[in-house]
Formats: C-alpha cells, sequence, structure tokens
C-alpha cells in the first residue's frame, strides 16, 4: 500500500514552508494525535531519545525571543505553537520499557560519547516525523535551527537535562508563499547507485 496522489502532496510536493500564520489555535487534542504519530516512527533499538516541549502560550513564545535569530522572530513569535525538539541525553534509561534486550542501558550508559551521537542521530529522526506527521494533520511548519540553543536549554530544559536540537513552529498559514519554491538537488547530484 502507498499514498495516493493528494497525500504525496499534503507531505511533501505541495507542502511549503509557511511565511505568516493565521490567527488560528492549534487544539491541545491536535498536538496529542500529532505525538502519538511521531511515537511510531522507528528509531534504532526502539531508544526513542527525542523530546518535545510545546511552547503555546504567548508568554512562552516570547521568553524564546532573545534566543532567535532576528530573521525569525517574528515567524516565531506569532506562531500559534512552537516545538523545541529535543532528546534527552539519558535516554537508556527508558530501554528496560523500550526495549528488552538483555545489558542495553548499560551499554550506552558505559560510552558517553555513543549515547550521545545515538540521541542526537535518533531525536532528529524523530523531529523529521514531527515535520511529517503535522502536515498530515493539516498543519504548516516552519522548521528553525537559527537559534541559541544554550539559552533555549538554560530557559526551558534545566530541569530535565534534555538538549535542545531545533525549533518548530506549527500552525496554519496565512495565504500562499510569496516566492516560488526553492531549488533542490536532482538525483543525479544527490545519489549514488552502486
Amino acid at each position: 500500500m502507498s499514498l495516493d496522489e493528494a497525500g504525496l502532496d499534503l507531505l511533501f510536493r505541495t507542502a511549503r514552508t509557511p511565511q505568516a500564520w493565521r490567527d488560528a489555535p492549534v487544539s491541545d487534542d491536535t498536538l496529542r494525535q500529532l505525538y502519538d504519530l511521531v511515537r511510531l516512527g522507528p528509531t534504532s533499538g526502539n531508544c526513542s531519545p527525542a523530546r518535545f516541549v510545546f511552547l503555546r502560550t504567548e508568554d512562552n513564545r516570547e521568553r524564546l525571543r532573545a534566543a532567535l535569530s532576528d530573521g525569525n522572530v517574528d515567524k516565531v513569535l506569532s506562531a500559534p505553537v512552537t516545538v523545541i525538539v529535543a532528546h534527552d541525553p539519558l535516554f537508556f534509561d527508558r530501554l528496560g520499557v523500550l526495549n528488552p534486550e538483555p545489558g542495553l542501558r548499560s551499554w550506552f550508559a558505559a560510552d558517553v560519547g555513543l549515547a550521545e551521537e545515538t540521541a542526537f542521530r535518533n531525536g532528529t529522526l524523530q523531529g523529521g516525523y514531527l515535520i511529517l506527521a503535522a502536515r498530515a494533520l493539516g498543519l504548516d511548519v516552519l522548521p528553525i535551527s537559527g537559534f541559541d540553543a544554550y539559552a533555549v536549554e538554560d530557559s526551558f530544559l534545566a530541569g530535565q537535562g534534555w538538549r535542545a536540537n531545533f525549533l518548530v513552529s506549527l500552525g496554519y498559514a496565512d495565504g500562499p508563499p510569496a516566492l516560488p519554491r526553492a531549488p533542490r538537488l536532482t538525483f543525479d547530484e544527490a545519489c549514488l547507485l552502486l
């Protein structure tokens, strides 16, 4: 089974990064549905290291201002929701629930470099699932890497010990993008068939 043309359009071909947001809220129920889709995406060893902080109130989004690059301030502060896509460096503490393989937790606990690499890689993967799941639910998506991760961690994640990876603003676009889609590399430019 595969997606029909409309599904492929929704996720990829006609999906665009919004330039402005409508004043329409994203419900808590939609955010729960979103996570319920994201959590089903595969990660290595089912490690599931991603953690998501949904900033829904104007006050909490305003707390991001100082951490954002100038070009992202208006786009983020006007979005109904901005998600901090983070990962838990101690993700392996949950492996007893997520993966029954004996000794797996101690394998990661004994190698900080391996644990961090695994958490970052798989947390990023789960952030990609978030983008696609949001589009599948009819949300528009603005991924953002122009921000100070340490400032975000100090302001929002210090109590959990999570590490910030990137931000994703969610909502409903206010009109079509003003500019055409930016170019993408062709198959021959980006791929090898070996």
